[in-house]
């Protein structure tokens, strides 16, 4: 498989010079979905680091939160008995309930804990987030047995309020549709045998490649939708509900690693989405996205731009091999 990139050189006369100086961007083209990306070289750092009070938001959110202690069983609604007789699914301190906003079929929202209002990435640990995960991984199950119709499952997270969150408790979100979404079709077409190329062509180019945990393997994403852009591949799993709980604690412990590192590199807010097909889909793997968004601060700006909206491109300037480079052996078992 070709990893495909084109450096593309123009020229600027910077200010107060006469002769002029080259300019570059490098476009890369994912493997996957064949989605192009742009690599910069910025003269200021598109996400500046965090200098925000995310402590004081947390306070100021927390009184009239819905997930927060025993208003998580008063105010949130409970799962048909036909799903889950209990009507919430509970591991842990996660507590897993139906979405009031229906983005599909099938939605939960899941809180890592009613008592965890405030997590910033460097809290988020492995216990959490695994058990969180196992309480979606449960209802993307639960529900497509139930589907008569093969079921397109995922596993979401918009973290903190750069990323989407109308809400400030950090939770996950899971979908369970007869359709896909685009970039669920876009990853099932290309299931043939391109998982495994691609997972081949970055273990022998190298810098990306991060290593294997067990069963799953991690990557710094070749042709990144957005800053940070790690990728998780699940060999021998199509959906979520293919998960069994030694697979949920390590890809747990996985997503609890790059949140981590995330944190030691001054962010705070990110959007994941563990991308499933039905079960059984010839040649396709489970995996994972999870990439950086803007650090909260009264005037920020979006790093989702026309860009990423409209022509679906990323455009960053933290390059994969530099972000590999910072990650080093943190998925090497």
């Amino acid at each position: 498989m070709e990893l495909r990139s084109r450096r593309l050189v123009g020229a600027t006369i910077p200010p107060g010079a006469n002769d002029p100086v080259p300019t570059e961007v490098e476009v890369r083209w994912d493997p996957l979905t064949g989605h192009s990306s742009r690599i910069l070289t910025a003269a200021v750092q598109l996400i500046p680091p965090q200098d925000f009070d995310l402590a004081a938001v947390a306070e100021e959110t927390r009184a009239g939160c819905p997930f927060c202690g025993e208003r998580v069983d008063e105010l949130t609604p409970r799962l048909p008995p036909e799903v889950w007789p209990e009507g919430r699914i509970r591991r842990g301190e996660a507590v897993l309930f139906p979405n009031i906003l229906t983005y599909a079929q099938h939605a939960a929202v899941s809180v890592y804990s009613p008592h965890e209002h405030f997590l910033p990435l460097d809290r988020m640990t492995h216990r959490l987030v695994a058990d969180n995960l196992w309480t979606q991984v449960t209802f993307v199950r639960a529900v497509s047995e139930r589907l008569p119709e093969p079921a397109w499952g995922s596993v979401n997270a918009n973290h903190m309020l750069p990323s989407g969150s109308s809400l400030f408790h950090p939770h996950l979100q899971g979908s369970v549709d007869p359709v896909p979404t685009t970039m669920q079709a876009l990853l099932a077409r290309g299931a043939d045998g391109r998982f495994e190329k691609y997972l081949e062509a970055e273990r022998l180019a190298g810098p990306r490649y991060l290593g294997s945990t067990g069963r799953i393997e991690w990557l710094a994403s070749f042709a990144p939708i957005a800053p940070g852009e790690l990728r998780a591949l699940v060999p021998g799993a199509c959906s979520p509900a293919d998960l069994d709980d030694d697979a949920v604690e390590e890809l747990g412990a996985g997503i609890a690693t790059a949140l981590g590192l995330y944190a030691e590199l001054g962010l705070q807010s990110c959007n994941m989405a563990l991308y499933g097909a039905p079960s059984g889909t010839a040649g396709y793997w489970l995996n994972l996205r999870i990439a950086c968004r803007s650090n909260l601060r009264p005037l920020y700006r979006s790093d989702a731009t026309y860009f990423e909206r409209l022509h679906w491109e990323g455009a960053v300037d933290l390059s994969p091999e530099d972000l590999a480079e910072r990650a080093g052996d943190r998925f090497r078992r």
